[in-house]
C-alpha cells in the first residue's frame, strides 16, 4: 500500500529537518481530501507559502500528483486554502538559495507562488521532481515548455 500524504510529508521533514514547517497532519488532510479518485501523490514537501523570511505561520504541504500540484494550508481557526496547479497552467520554476533557507518560485498563468523557508539541501530535489513532471506532461498535451528570456537594463 502506498504512503499517505501525511507520511510522505513526515519523510520529507525527517530528511530535511531545517525546513520550517509544522501542522503537517492538518495541512496534509486538506490535500488528501481534494485528491481525485484516480490521482496519486508522487512527491510531497513542506514549506511556508509566502515571501517573508520572518513569517512562519503560513506552513503548507505541497503535493506533486500524477495530475497536478496541490498546495494545502489549514487555517488556524477555521477553514483552509487549497491551490491547484495543472500542467497547462505551469510556466516556470525558479530556485533561490539564501543564507539559511531557500525558496521555490512557481510561475503560473494566473499567479506567482512563493514557497519559502525550505532547507537549502532540498532545493535540487524539489526542482527536479516538479520540473521533470511538468515538462513531461506538457509534451503529452503538445504544449511547448516555456522559456524565459531576461532583459537586462544597461
Amino acid at each position: 500500500m502506498s504512503k499517505s500524504i501525511y507520511e510522505m510529508a513526515l519523510d520529507f521533514k525527517a530528511k530535511y529537518p531545517n525546513t520550517v514547517a509544522w501542522r503537517l497532519k492538518k495541512n496534509s488532510e486538506i490535500v488528501q481530501r481534494h485528491l481525485n479518485p484516480d490521482e496519486k501523490p508522487l512527491y510531497v514537501f513542506a514549506a511556508q507559502k509566502n515571501d517573508n523570511p520572518l513569517d512562519f505561520i503560513e506552513t503548507c504541504v505541497v503535493t506533486l500528483t500524477n495530475q497536478r500540484i496541490l498546495i494545502g494550508r489549514k487555517r488556524v481557526v477555521f477553514g483552509y486554502f487549497l491551490d491547484s496547479i495543472t500542467p497547462d497552467m505551469f510556466n516556470d520554476l525558479n530556485v533561490k538559495s539564501g543564507i539559511f533557507w531557500g525558496k521555490i518560485y512557481i510561475d503560473t498563468i494566473k499567479e506567482f507562488v512563493t514557497l519559502s523557508n525550505i532547507s537549502k539541501s532540498a532545493l535540487t530535489e524539489i526542482e527536479t521532481k516538479i520540473t521533470s513532471f511538468m515538462m513531461c506532461e506538457k509534451k503529452k498535451y503538445g504544449i511547448a515548455p516555456h522559456t524565459h528570456k531576461h532583459d537586462h537594463a544597461d
